[in-house]
C-alpha cells in the first residue's frame, strides 16, 4: 500500500528574519508572521486522514507543528524526534550570513559550491555536516516507513533536514543540496509506494499559494532568468489512459480549463516570453495562458514534442499487454530500457529534451528583456527535464510528478553556467488542491 508522506517547513523565526544561521541552536521563536503562516497551512491540510504529525523538537519547528495540529478535527498525534533535527553547524550558529561569510570566505564558498564536502571540527572532532545530515534523513526513513505503511503522515522540520529527506528518498545527489527550495510553511508531497527501498515518487515540491505567495520568490533580487514549466491540459486520451505520444490529440473541456485556471494563477506574473512544443496540446494550452499577457509570440521547438511510443499509440494498456506481453511492466519499472516498438527509447528523448532546454536557457540568457517565461510541453518531456536538473537519470523517470496544467519553478541565479534552483515543482493548487488530482492517464 501507499504512503503519502507531507513535508512542511517550519513558519518565519526569529533569526529567519535577522538573516541569521540557525542550525541546531534552539535560541530562534517563530515571529508573528511565521505563527500565522503555520495556522495556513493547518487550513488546508486540517481535512487530510493524518494520523501522526512527525516533527523537529527545536521549538520553530515543534510551535510550528502545535499550530498546524489545532487546525484538525480529530488532532494527529504529535510525536517530536531528534532524527528531524536541523543540520548541525556549531562554528556558524546564531551568526548572521554576512558575517559568516566575511570570516569564513573559504568555508562559506565551499558550503555553497560542494556543500557535501564542507567540514567542520569542534573539541578535536571532524565532521561532514551535509553528509551526516544526509545519513540521519536515511535513518528517520528507514524508522518511519514500516510504521506508516498505507498512511498519511505530515512532517515539520527545517530548510536542511527537509532537503535531505527529499534527496535520500529520491537519491538526488549530495552536490545537488542547494538546488531545492524550501520555503518557511512550504508543503511538499512524496509517495512512497512500500519501504525504505521500493519506488517513490515526488508528487510537489515547495507549494506556497496556500500563503498568498503563487510562486516562490528567487532567492537574490538580480534579474535572473526563470522558466516556468508546465505540462498541458487534459485531453481525452488522457482521461481514458489511452497512449498519445506523438499522435496530435487535442485538450478536451477539461484541458481548456485548467489552462484557464493556470492563466489565472499566472496572470499577475509579468511574462515576457513563451516556448511550447509545436503539438496542439501544449500550443492551446500556452495560447489560453498567454491571453492574460501583452503580446508574446510562442517559440516553437520540435524537440520538446512528446516522446514518440511508436506501435502503442492509441492503445490502452490492457490492448498493450495483449500485443507486447510484458513490455508494458518493463516500461513501468525499468523505463531506461525499453525501446518503443517503431518509437522512441527514453535515453533519445532525454538528449533531445536536454538539449533544447539548455539551448533555450542560453538563447533567453543573453537577452536582457527576456527575464520571465512559460514553457508548456508534455509529460515525458518535463519530468526528463525536471529530472536532468536534479541529478537524476533515465531509471529514476517514474520518480517525478507531472499533473495537466501542473507548473513547475526554476530559476538561473548564476546564468546557465550557474546552478539551477527547482524552486517549486508540479504546483497544483490553482486546480483546486494541494494534493495533484489530475488525471493519472498515459503519456
Amino acid at each position: 500500500m501507499a504512503t503519502r508522506v507531507i513535508l512542511v517547513r517550519h513558519g518565519q523565526s526569529s533569526y529567519n528574519a535577522q538573516k541569521r544561521i540557525q542550525g541546531r541552536s534552539d535560541a530562534s521563536v517563530l515571529t508573528e508572521q511565521g505563527q500565522t503562516a503555520a495556522g495556513l497551512v493547518g487550513q488546508v491540510l486540517g481535512n487530510l486522514p493524518i494520523q501522526t504529525l512527525y516533527c523537529s523538537p527545536l521549538q520553530r519547528a515543534k510551535h510550528t507543528a502545535e499550530i498546524i495540529r489545532q487546525h484538525f478535527p480529530q488532532p494527529p498525534a504529535l510525536v517530536p524526534t531528534e532524527q528531524l533535527l536541523e543540520i548541525n553547524l556549531p562554528l556558524w550558529e546564531n551568526w548572521r550570513k554576512e558575517d559568516v561569510k566575511r570570516e569564513y570566505p573559504e568555508e562559506y564558498r565551499l558550503w555553497h559550491e560542494s556543500p557535501q564536502d564542507l567540514t567542520m571540527t569542534l573539541e578535536g572532532q571532524t565532521f561532514y555536516p551535509v553528509r551526516e545530515l544526509y545519513a540521519q534523513a536515511q535513518g528517520f526513513w528507514q524508522t518511519i516507513l514500516p510504521q506508516a505503511e498505507g498512511k498519511t503522515i505530515l512532517i515539520v522540520a527545517h530548510n536542511g533536514i527537509n532537503r535531505c529527506l527529499l534527496m535520500s528518498a529520491l537519491g538526488i545527489p549530495l552536490s545537488h543540496y542547494h538546488r531545492l527550495q524550501q520555503s518557511n510553511c512550504n508543503i511538499n508531497v512524496l509517495n512512497f509506494s512500500g519501504a525504505w527501498g521500493a519506488p517513490v515518487q515526488l508528487e510537489s515540491l515547495n507549494q506556497t499559494a496556500h500563503l498568498g505567495i503563487p510562486l516562490p520568490p528567487p532567492r537574490s533580487e538580480t534579474n535572473a532568468l526563470r522558466l516556468l514549466l508546465i505540462r498541458h491540459g487534459e485531453t481525452q486520451w488522457n482521461r481514458e489512459s489511452r497512449f498519445q505520444g506523438i499522435r496530435d490529440i487535442p485538450l478536451n473541456e477539461k484541458g481548456r480549463e485548467q489552462a484557464r485556471q493556470a492563466g489565472a494563477f499566472l496572470k499577475e506574473v509579468p511574462l515576457n516570453f513563451a516556448i511550447s512544443s509545436p503539438m496542439a496540446r501544449p500550443k492551446e494550452t500556452a495560447e489560453i495562458i498567454l491571453q492574460s499577457h501583452p503580446p508574446i509570440s510562442l517559440d516553437l521547438q520540435p524537440d520538446l514534442t512528446e516522446i514518440c511510443h511508436g506501435l502503442w499509440e492509441g492503445k490502452l494498456e490492457t490492448e498493450i499487454e495483449a500485443d507486447f506481453p510484458g513490455l508494458l511492466q518493463e516500461w513501468k519499472t525499468a523505463p531506461e530500457t525499453v525501446q518503443m516498438p517503431e518509437g522512441e527509447n527514453l535515453q533519445q528523448v532525454w538528449e533531445r529534451a536536454v538539449r533544447c532546454w539548455r539551448e533555450r536557457v542560453a538563447h533567453y540568457s543573453a537577452e536582457a528583456d527576456k527575464t520571465l517565461g512559460i514553457v508548456v510541453a508534455h509529460d515525458a518531456i518535463n519530468k526528463v527535464i525536471l529530472a536532468d536538473l536534479l541529478g537524476l537519470t533515465a531509471a529514476d523517470f517514474w520518480k517525478i510528478k507531472q499533473g495537466n496544467g501542473g507548473v513547475s519553478v526554476i530559476d538561473y541565479p548564476q546564468g546557465l553556467d550557474g546552478a539551477p534552483v527547482i524552486q517549486a515543482l508540479n504546483l497544483t493548487a490553482h486546480l483546486g488542491s494541494v494534493l495533484d488530482q489530475t488525471a493519472a492517464g498515459a503519456l
